[in-house]
């Protein structure tokens, strides 16, 4: 049984966000970090790696579609990730940062204090790119969650980088947000579960400077687009209801 877990989700290569959640108190005194998928594909892919890695034991991590894509990648496969970002960062990992990346599962289940068993995945428990929000249908939701064993009542996702929690078929789903790329408000987001007092599940947000973090990305990343990239993605988030414009019609409703 974990008492403490922090969620750390689609940190996509910005290493200033990490840094910033990383230094979070409870975040260094969680008992678990739960990294939920698409770590390095960004500006300063090996970097961010590295600090992961440094956390050693004390973090289990997932695959999300991004880490498998940039595994394809560097084989000299072909993707669908609109970002070109991506065919740099793969470039930029290591062999054992990428053999690191094609082991890791698709999920996780970690009992949990307060919450029992939880299952931890990227977009879904059976993709890791499908696309599911805070107002799918329930129908679609029992759909993504079926065959889900029935004892896990909470299961965390990321993926569409907007956090959220929402109750469906008796199961809560958490969504943590980015902790890189946030769509909706500034900032790093993260969730913390767990614990036998106050709230099991808490959505997080961590405040960074945002200039010294574009500074420092573009001073040591060597990704050619680099300044257009953080301005969109760090300076300039998208909101959410831009966001939502773009996943909606691909949950199937």
């Amino acid at each position: 049984m974990i008492e403490r877990v922090a969620v750390l989700s689609d940190i996509h290569g910005v290493l200033p966000a990490l840094q910033a959640v990383l230094a979070e108190p409870e975040v260094a005194a969680a008992d678990l970090v739960l990294l939920t998928g698409d770590m390095a594909a960004g500006p300063q892919p090996s970097a961010t790696m590295d600090l992961l890695a440094g956390l050693g034991e004390r973090a289990l991590w997932v695959s999300g579609n991004a880490d498998r894509e940039l595994v394809t990648l560097a084989g000299g496969g072909q993707t669908e990730i609109p970002d070109p970002i991506a065919p740099w960062a793969a470039g930029q990992l290591t062999p054992a940062q990428l053999e690191r990346l094609a082991a890791l599962p698709a999920t996780a289940s970690v009992e949990v204090r307060g919450l029992g068993p939880v299952l931890f995945c990227h977009a879904t428990p059976r993709d890791d790119e499908e696309i599911v929000l805070a107002d799918s249908a329930p129908a679609r939701w029992l759909e993504v969650l079926d065959g889900v064993d029935p004892r896990v009542r909470t299961v965390v996702c990321g993926h569409t980088h907007m956090p959220f929690t929402r109750l469906v078929g008796g199961r809560t789903v958490v969504n943590p947000g980015s902790v890189g790329m946030p769509y909706g408000t500034a900032g790093a987001h993260w969730a913390l579960l767990g614990g036998s007092a106050g709230p099991a599940i808490q959505l997080r947000r961590t405040m960074f400077d945002t200039e010294a973090a574009c500074k420092s990305i573009m001073d040591t990343s060597g990704y050619p687009g680099v300044a257009e990239w953080v301005d969109t993605f760090v300076r300039n988030p998208a909101s959410d209801l831009e966001a939502h414009a773009v996943f909606a019609p691909l949950d199937g409703r």
